[in-house]
């Protein structure tokens, strides 16, 4: 028996040794890819979120893929190299919430040679003035998951930005005790490559690169799609706007009265779940967001219009993409 166990060990240790040199080499594999893609350099990073944008954007076919190196693998993504009007791109999908957005930019940013992110998508649409199938490059976003949640007698902090006290949503409307109690809302703690390590800056309001606002700027009045099919198409002309504001959590909203809340109480425009993680404000490069407008977030009176809309949404919002990256400069900006 003795001898078994010490051949079972012997097996088992052999294993373990041939997975780590299997990981090992996987990782000096990724490495000498890395480096080689580099090497071509410097790119313009592409962020969208999940599969119907990343088929609408794909869909276009303006995404010529590097012949030697069409993608690399990490981490159960594929960043896709390639070049769109003859300027070099990295894209990936990086999968819905802050998280994934997150993660996902700062594995970008450490790993390829970056000049700046394009994040793209769509989004759940909070402004009355503004329409399903519109385009908002907003210049502003906030994440507005930030919460303490209070009891009802709970103080809100000064430092706090907003509130939203849940006993004035009673159904029927009164002051009686709603154990929900009252929300409030707070700031970010924002890291960054510009000050001194683990000083944090608190900031609500995350500005994108202005620069490329204004490039932006000069996209609005251009074409955008309105049918989703021969059958089905918008009762007007979508358009593009720059220069609103958005928000960021990790919710699908879907309801109208904290629609309206958002709107009234922060002035935004379009709801998502990622842009706000988009963590170029750290790393000091410049970024744009781009979100198309898929559905009323809860305005509506029927079902969420998400799953009517949302291909609509993403053409219209690659095309803006697309656009966008044509004005960069650069070779064979149009």
């Amino acid at each position: 028996m003795a001898a078994k166990h010490v051949t079972l060990l012997y097996f088992g240790l052999l294993v373990l040794s041939s997975l780590l040199v299997i990981s090992v080499s996987a990782k000096i594999g990724s490495w000498k890819l890395i480096n080689e893609v580099n090497r071509k350099g410097p790119y313009i990073g592409l962020l969208t979120v999940f599969p119907p944008e990343e088929k609408a954007f794909l869909g276009t076919g303006a995404l010529k893929p590097d012949p030697k190196h069409p993608f690399v693998d990490l981490s159960g993504r594929r960043y896709r190299i390639g070049t769109i009007y003859g300027k070099k791109v990295i894209y990936v999908r990086c999968g819905v919430g802050l998280v994934n957005a997150a993660a996902v930019t700062q594995q970008m940013l450490d790993l390829f040679d970056i000049t700046g992110i394009v994040h793209f998508g769509i989004s759940g649409n909070t402004n009355n003035s503004m329409s399903i199938g519109d385009v908002s490059i907003p210049k502003q976003i906030a994440n507005t998951g930030l919460w303490n949640w209070l009891n009802p007698k709970g103080t809100v902090d000064p430092a706090d930005v907003a509130q939203l006290e849940v006993r004035k949503y009673n159904v029927p409307k009164g002051d009686g005790a709603n154990l929900l109690g009252k929300i409030s809302y707070t700031s970010e703690q924002l890291f960054s490559v510009s000050m001194e390590p683990n000083a944090a800056t608190t900031v609500f309001w995350e500005e994108v690169s202005q620069h490329w606002l204004q490039l932006a700027s000069s996209l609005e009045g251009m074409e955008l799609e309105r049918c989703v099919n021969s059958s089905l198409c918008l009762p007007q002309k979508p358009k593009l706007v720059v220069g609103l504001k958005g928000s960021t959590a990790d919710i699908f909203v879907d309801n109208a009265a904290y629609r309206d809340f958002l709107f009234k109480t922060f002035g935004v425009s379009s709801t998502d779940m990622e842009s706000s993680a988009v963590t170029c404000w750290s790393n000091v490069i410049p970024i744009i967001v781009i979100r198309g407008l898929s559905d009323l977030a809860g305005g509506q009176s029927g079902a969420n219009a998400m799953n009517t809309y949302g291909s609509l949404a993403a053409l219209n919002t690659a095309k803006a993409v697309l656009k966008f990256i044509s004005k960069l400069p650069g070779k064979n900006s149009r």
